[in-house]
């Protein structure tokens, strides 16, 4: 590829992680003035290459950015490497581990990251593992990210696969949660403990993934408000890195 063509594919890369929703091929070729030959050429590479995808409208979205480690990622890695500093110092604060959680496709709860404090007795979880998002705080606070269609659709689907959750009650935990802005979950899945999570959003407010503070149990609700302060902080100042991000585009 030209040196001309490198630097155009990048220009799309850039454009396409820019924006909030999907762009046709028209909307692509108005706002890069690119020739629609090239634009189609540039877009089609980048599809098979696992950067962008075209959905069944025809909409071109950012599916990952160059250095991501799997064209299944959706840009997770840059979301890992922005919220990282946020989450270690929430876990240098609290003394707990911390995690960085997101939806994937089928709406379960993926860790991308996981820290362990410095301390002989700690809370560990296998992150290799996708959760329930019922289940956690972090998948809680992802759920209230969801347009009540998308949630009552979730609840849905959740009734018929278990019959472990009580959907009336989660769709009012998850309301609750969009009212205060954060899930504390005492009565964790895994037996004596418990979890703090916030949410971080994009430049755009999409919620786009969660940070999470969880310990055993006692320790947890101990300390409950200095935690859920210094998560709350943590995942704005985790949004705010994402929100610097490209700020100068449209």
């Amino acid at each position: 590829m030209s040196g001309r063509g490198s630097e155009r594919i990048l220009e799309v890369i850039e454009w396409l992680a820019r924006q909030p929703a999907g762009r046709t091929l028209t909307e692509v070729v108005a706002g890069l003035a690119l020739p629609k030959s090239s634009a189609l050429m540039l877009l089609r590479t980048l599809v098979e290459r696992g950067y962008a995808r075209r959905d069944d409208a025809g909409l071109y979205h950012i599916h990952r950015l160059p250095g991501e480690a799997s064209a299944d990622n959706r840009a997770w890695g840059t979301i890992l490497r922005l919220v990282d500093d946020s989450l270690r110092e929430a876990v240098s604060l609290t003394h707990e581990t911390g995690f960085v959680g997101v939806l994937d496709d089928a709406q379960k709860v993926r860790y991308l990251n996981k820290i362990l404090p410095q301390r002989e007795i700690r809370y560990d979880r296998d992150i290799s593992v996708a959760r329930i998002a019922a289940h956690v705080a972090t998948g809680q606070v992802l759920l209230s990210g969801l347009s009540d269609a998308a949630l009552n659709a979730y609840c849905a689907d959740l009734a018929l696969a278990r019959d472990d959750v009580d959907t009336i009650e989660l769709i009012t935990l998850v309301r609750t949660i969009r009212t205060n802005g954060y899930s504390v979950n005492l009565q964790g899945r895994v037996e004596g403990a418990a979890g703090v999570a916030a949410p971080i959003f994009d430049r755009h407010g999409n919620m786009v993934a969660a940070l999470n503070i969880a310990g055993p149990r006692e320790r947890i609700a101990a300390r409950q408000d200095e935690i859920l302060s210094v998560v709350i902080t943590a995942a704005q100042q985790a949004s705010a890195a994402l929100s610097e991000m490209r700020r100068e585009g449209p």
